[in-house]
């Protein structure tokens, strides 16, 4: 039950951590190769460098880095790096990748030259082409060790909070209820499933490849599209009222109009769902 709680806490403030996990990560690794970077300059008695120097060098490239992330982050979204869409996508991030370093060492050289500006010098980058193709080497290793945290940690996020799917026809003989319009959906949460009746979800809610199903204060992600899970929802019971939400009527306690033509939605539960102007018709219409 705590652990539970303690998920919750975490997915209600979950771009927050995520922010937070990356920086500290990425500050701590310049850190470290600002100290290591250091001690070799000490051992060089001829190496007249100064402390600040290597501390610019690391916090540029992990500052850049960390601007790098939320664009990485969403371009894997677009272009997934899996196993059944590797065909389809290595491509996209092989310019990816190319981009990537491009970004990384263009922002990093700016920062640099402003730092060494500000202590009254001058940064030398050296020959472009080799230290282009030299940061690439680099670049391209940092930028598959991120799709793969990217990755298994989107995978893990999907275990501890349960994803949903829609019931299958067994192999043998007729189903229990009709596949086409479910009564219930399967989440498979930990290793162990339950099922969740349609009637239940409150809303649903577009997340990028997903639709969240919101259930008794819970989210269960469901991979599909808005339009394809509304074809399979009953249409007397659940009306799409924006591009991005779906409203169980089951739920609906109160219609907020608002001075744009738009809507605000209370749920009983008290959760606030807009409703765009291009749909407020067909919700009357429903209610």
């Amino acid at each position: 039950m705590a652990s539970s709680s303690r998920l919750e806490l975490y997915l209600r403030h979950r771009h927050r951590w995520e922010a937070a996990l990356w920086t500290c990560g990425l500050l701590l690794s310049a850190t470290a190769g600002s100290i290591v970077a250091w001690i070799e300059i000490r051992r060089d008695t001829d190496n007249q460098q100064q402390w600040w120097e290597p501390v610019s060098w690391e916090f540029s490239s992990a500052l850049m880095m960390l601007a790098l992330i939320a664009p990485l982050v969403a371009f894997e979204r677009r272009y997934p790096a899996s196993i059944e869409t590797w065909r389809q996508t290595l491509r996209w991030h092989l310019l990816g990748v190319v981009l990537f370093s491009l970004a990384h060492v263009l922002g990093m050289v700016a920062l640099r030259n402003l730092a060494y500006a500000l202590a009254g010098s001058q940064y030398d980058f050296g020959f472009w082409p080799r230290e282009l193709l030299y940061e690439f080497l680099k670049d391209w290793k940092t930028y598959l060790i991120f799709l793969l945290i990217i990755r298994f940690y989107r995978l893990l996020l999907l275990r501890l909070q349960g994803e949903a799917r829609l019931l299958t026809a067994p192999d043998t003989g007729t189903p229990v209820e009709a596949i086409e319009k479910p009564e219930r959906f399967l989440v498979r949460k930990l290793g162990s499933e339950f099922l969740v009746a349609a009637r239940d979800i409150e809303w649903l809610e577009a997340a990028e490849n997903y639709v969240n199903l919101h259930v008794r204060g819970r989210a269960y992600p469901l991979r599909s599209t808005m339009a394809a899970i509304q074809d399979r929802l009953d249409p007397q019971q659940f009306v799409r009222v924006h591009r991005s939400y779906i409203v169980n009527l089951g739920f609906l306690e109160q219609i907020e109009p608002l001075e744009t033509g738009d809507a605000r939605l209370i749920l009983k539960g008290g959760a606030r769902i807009p409703c765009s102007r291009r749909y407020r018709a067909a919700l009357r219409g429903a209610a």
